[in-house]
């Protein structure tokens, strides 16, 4: 009896947590679906990145300066501080008299990141957070993207492209950063810049196009099934997956492809005229600095680096559209980024090394 008066109140217990879980989730997801229903699909968040730069600096300041001459230059600071808020209400003053023209202002550097699959997903949020850039940003300021991306479909990098075409088209200096990775229409995207910062081994070039598929056509001709594809117009399909390809179709669709190239080129030319495009157009990959050599970058350095240098100097901004997501959604992230950690942890235990 005892026994089973244990196991009662255990089991009790568990279905008091199963449900009251049950119920949280139940709210979390009502919650979502009326948020999706009453605001927009996400919003822009902003951090100052150079607060983040500030307290890294003190907190290594007061373990290794000494006391007194932290009390100096804690001094010092507050005076420049004090100086500057009274250059920017005599500034605020002169544009209320005068308006915005020929007034200065510190120069403020917009940061934000691109993480590119061969969909390059993420061209609708880099849409919204240039659209908010270029709500404020002038001539006097810049705009720092730090890229990563081995490429993926023309048609989906050439509108990545395009959006940040819409920083130069303003006049507005426009700063890639890559410290990883970027191939093929990754370039495309970096080669818009006004200056290209890669990291000393970062991967670069990839000015090629492919195009891969297989063919099943003698695997169903040997088990006597029929495969028909009706279309009109001659070139509607040139290489099928199913069907018997000709050498015609062959042909054209490597002209296609031979065509493609050719426009990824001349759009290098346009927006990097001092690459030799002609000699870097082979599908090969440089790492930094052959890539320095080759001028299909400017400088060698970090992203982190680069920022570090420009935040004594100005005012940086790191900009992301963060979009809202449904508890289903979390949930399957979650459990993606798991798998993820799963599968490369098991792959880097197959390749531990690229250089050996």
């Amino acid at each position: 009896m005892e026994f089973l008066y244990e196991y009662g109140l255990f089991f009790a217990k568990a279905l008091t947590v199963v449900v009251a879980f049950g119920a949280v989730i139940a709210i979390v997801a009502a919650a979502g679906m009326r948020q999706q229903h009453d605001s927009s699909k996400g919003h822009i968040e902003v951090k100052k990145l150079n607060e983040k730069y500030e307290d890294i600096l003190e907190g290594i300041k007061s373990v290794v300066v000494d006391e007194n001459v932290l009390k100096q230059e804690q001094k010092a600071a507050k005076k420049a501080e004090k100086a500057e808020r009274k250059k920017a209400k005599a500034d605020a003053k002169k544009k209320t008299a005068e308006g915005d023209a020929g007034l200065v202002h510190k120069k403020r550097v917009f940061v934000t990141n691109f993480d590119g699959d061969i969909r390059a997903s993420e061209t609708e949020n880099l849409r919204e957070v240039i659209t908010s850039i270029l709500s404020l940003a002038t001539p006097q300021d810049e705009v720092v993207v730090r890229l990563e991306s081995q490429g993926g479909m023309v048609h989906s990098y050439g509108l990545a492209a395009s959006q940040l075409s819409r920083i130069r088209e303003k006049n507005i200096p426009l700063t890639v950063c890559v410290d990883m990775v970027a191939a093929s229409g990754g370039y495309m995207m970096a080669c818009v810049a006004d200056k290209i910062v890669s990291a000393p081994f970062a991967i670069l070039g990839s000015i090629g196009v492919v195009a891969q598929l297989p063919n099943f056509h003698r695997l169903l001709k040997k088990h006597d099934v029929d495969y028909e594809m009706l279309t009109a117009g001659e070139y509607k399909r040139t290489l099928t997956m199913f069907g018997e390809n000709t050498d015609k179709g062959r042909q054209k669709f490597v002209e296609d492809l031979e065509d493609t190239h050719t426009l990824f080129k001349d759009f290098i030319r346009s927006n990097r005229a001092v690459v030799d495009v002609d000699a870097v157009a082979t599908g090969e990959v440089w790492f930094g600095q052959r890539a320095l050599e080759a001028k299909l970058v400017d400088c060698i350095q970090t992203s982190d680096q680069y920022l570090v240098d420009l935040y004594s100097q100005a005012d940086v901004f790191e900009i992301e559209f963060v979009e809202k997501k449904k508890l289903a959604e979390k949930l399957g992230i979650s459990i993606a980024a798991a798998v993820d950690t799963v599968v490369n942890r098991w792959l880097g235990q197959l390749n531990t090394k690229f250089f050996s």
